[in-house]
């Protein structure tokens, strides 16, 4: 597995079904965003923490969505719709919550302690959302299914974590440069808004696709057939 395979292919399909993938970040995260305001000018910093809460359970869930959207479209074609995907996605929120904070504080514990065992976690967990999400196993179970996955191509995995993160920092900074000349205008407040609403909106899906890609790359190789012996 070649990771700049992966994240070509991943901008591959990018291109060819953007117009399924930005709608449905965009929605969820306007509605996060839309939610977290209302409960903070209503409740104070109540409203805050909760809206952040809330905020939380909303950015797994779109990463579920996009996962089994990408799952959707390696056919070519995208079969269900937004609200399909997000419907179909709904039972699994609280594992990939769970999961998810479980893992984050994995990864951050080790960042902090001496950086390397961070990165490893991040690598052998880099697929609890893949898993959870088209194979339908609990939280727990999610993390040994994403070792047993990577396990042998750990390497690779890395390559592919470490060239998606440094392209959507390329990509943000970008971004932030373009949207400050054409958002001059605006409140500082506002423009950071929706430079967050827009950066969240192109970047998540990229990101999706090729950990999914991903996933689905190391899942065919776990599955491909032994060898036939040579005759003798």
């Amino acid at each position: 597995m070649q990771p700049g395979e992966i994240l070509g292919e991943a901008w591959a399909l990018y291109k060819a079904h953007w117009r399924h993938f930005l709608p449905l970040a965009f929605i969820v995260f306007v509605v996060l965003s839309l939610v977290s305001l209302v409960l903070s000018i209503a409740l104070g910093w109540f409203g805050a923490l909760l809206g952040s809460l809330i905020g939380l359970v909303g950015v797994f869930w779109v990463q579920g969505a996009l996962c089994e959207a990408v799952a959707d479209v390696r056919d070519g074609r995208a079969d269900l719709s937004i609200s399909e995907t997000l419907q179909r996605v709904r039972p699994r929120v609280a594992p990939l919550l769970g999961a998810g904070l479980l893992a984050g504080l994995g990864v951050v514990i080790g960042l902090i302690l001496l950086i390397v065992p961070g990165l490893v976690l991040l690598t052998w967990w880099s697929l609890i959302v893949p898993v959870i999400v088209l194979e339908r196993v609990a939280a727990m179970e999610s993390f040994g299914r994403s070792r047993e996955l990577v396990r042998g191509n750990g390497w690779s995995v890395f390559g592919v974590i470490v060239l998606t993160v440094l392209v959507l920092i390329v990509f943000a900074i970008v971004l932030a440069i373009v949207l400050a000349i054409v958002l001059a205008w605006l409140p500082d407040e506002l423009r950071g808004y929706v430079q967050t609403l827009v950066s969240n909106t192109l970047t998540t899906p990229f990101l999706a696709l090729a950990w999914t890609l991903m996933y689905f790359r190391l899942r065919e190789l776990r599955q491909a057939p032994e060898p036939a012996p040579l005759a003798a």
